[in-house]
């Protein structure tokens, strides 16, 4: 039996360990080549922001963003990645295309007089949290609760970035994100 949840570990860690470092990857393009793709992150209501939807959770503005990002994007996946009932690769999807559609509707285009555009994982975070949190108490598994209880001590304080607030941080992605994971947690458990 510990064999059996091993083996699915490992493959988990490694695919979260992946896709954490095409962040890493991706940024690192642009500390060489002096260039930023941050253009490529979702521009409100914009055409052009449409093609953030697929890639700014992949962007982040600095390296302390990216960090800030990485490592509970990396537990968060793992965690995902590890039962095949959470349906890892719908979920994200869902959770990640949701969140951006949801950003690209309600969040700031201008901000002091500027195009704001919204990069960063954090969305897929809050997105994911909610999810683990909602499906741990809608399947109908103890390891899910478990995983659910862990998540909600582990990240329950980062629910006040969902309200409204000044500044750089989106909070618009961190509310559909959020959104996002509790839907997609009553679409694949309720």
């Amino acid at each position: 039996m510990a064999r059996a949840r091993s083996g699915k570990f490992l493959p988990a860690l490694q695919m979260a360990f992946l896709l954490v470092g095409l962040m890493f990857l991706i940024k690192a393009v642009e500390l060489v080549g002096g260039i930023s793709f941050a253009g490529y992150g979702i521009v409100p209501r914009d055409q052009r922001g449409l093609v953030g939807l697929l890639f700014s959770p992949l962007l982040h503005g600095d390296a302390p963003h990216l960090l800030a990002n990485a490592a509970p994007l990396l537990v968060l996946l793992t965690l995902l990645f590890w039962d095949r009932k959470y349906q890892p690769w719908r979920t994200l999807a869902f959770i990640w295309l949701a969140s951006g559609l949801g950003t690209w509707l309600i969040g700031r285009g201008m901000t002091d007089g500027q195009l704001t555009v919204h990069i960063g994982a954090s969305s897929v975070i809050y997105g994911l949290v909610v999810y683990l949190l909602v499906a741990g108490f809608l399947m109908d598994s103890w390891r899910a609760v478990f995983v659910a209880v862990g998540v909600g001590v582990a990240y329950g304080g980062i629910f006040y970035g969902v309200l409204p607030q000044a500044g750089p941080i989106s909070w618009e992605g961190h509310l559909c994100g959020a959104v996002a994971g509790l839907l997609t947690a009553r679409h694949h458990h309720a």
